[in-house]
């Protein structure tokens, strides 16, 4: 890819990281609990507007179609290979808190129950947060944070195994900032690192996103449901 290319592509990339982080900076002024998932659908609807005027599609992104009986299948065993990054990912975190007792990674913050836990014992607030989990997180932030930013990332960058390092790490960076606000220093650094894991799979998967969409939307939801069953 040209020099001249390669800067349109991160003008292009910035612009979007811009668009999402400010377009939700204002939508917490407004509505704090939801302005993540609206904002991140609004994104995702403007760059598909701009894919299409491109003449590209979520497919070079990813979201590739799954054609036959086999395709299907193997999502299954390749979403093991994205459950076992994530498993890894999480563990480090629980490493660093128990070995170096880092009290801020040991911390929940206030911000995950004011923004959850409505869901203990409520069926109609369990089903939303579900609803909202597939579309937005499972779906919306793969799609973004891994299948356009890590896939435009490595395009901008010229081709070298640091470039493939950085095009996984900034979106991860900037995936771990948008939990920081609610989920606080323990938040940014495991979602950072899930970030990390998410990215690594998906490019080991030859960019493939169904089976990070699968683990994503699969571990919320247990999550969610965890939450819901709560209700002491």
């Amino acid at each position: 890819m040209a020099f001249s290319s390669r800067t349109f592509v991160m003008l292009e990339i910035l612009f979007f990281v811009i668009f999402a982080l400010g377009t939700k900076a204002l939508a917490l002024e407004w509505t704090a609990k939801y302005a993540g998932p609206i904002t991140l659908i609004f994104t995702l609807v403007v760059l598909t507007l701009h894919m299409r005027n491109q003449g590209k599609s979520w497919a070079q992104y990813g979201l590739k179609p799954l054609k036959g009986i086999k395709p299907k299948l193997m999502v299954i065993p390749q979403a093991l290979i994205v459950a076992i990054s994530f498993a890894l990912a999480v563990g480090s975190v629980l490493i660093l808190t128990n070995v170096f007792e880092i009290t801020a990674l040991a911390q929940v913050s206030e911000g995950v129950e004011g923004r959850f836990g409505e869901v203990r014992g409520n069926l109609p607030k369990f089903l939303m947060w579900l609803s909202i989990v597939w579309i937005s997180a499972a779906f919306g932030e793969e799609m973004f944070f891994r299948g356009y930013l890590v896939t435009r990332l490595k395009e901008a960058l010229p081709s070298s195994r640091v470039a493939t390092i950085v095009a996984v790490l900034i979106p991860a960076v900037i995936f771990g900032f948008g939990h920081y606000h609610y989920q606080g220093i323990r938040g940014f650094v495991m979602t950072g690192l899930i970030g990390l894991a998410f990215g690594t799979s998906y490019l080991l998967l030859k960019k493939n996103l169904w089976p990070v969409i699968l683990v994503h939307g699969v571990v919320d939801s247990l999550t969610f449901t965890a939450l819901y069953l709560d209700a002491s």
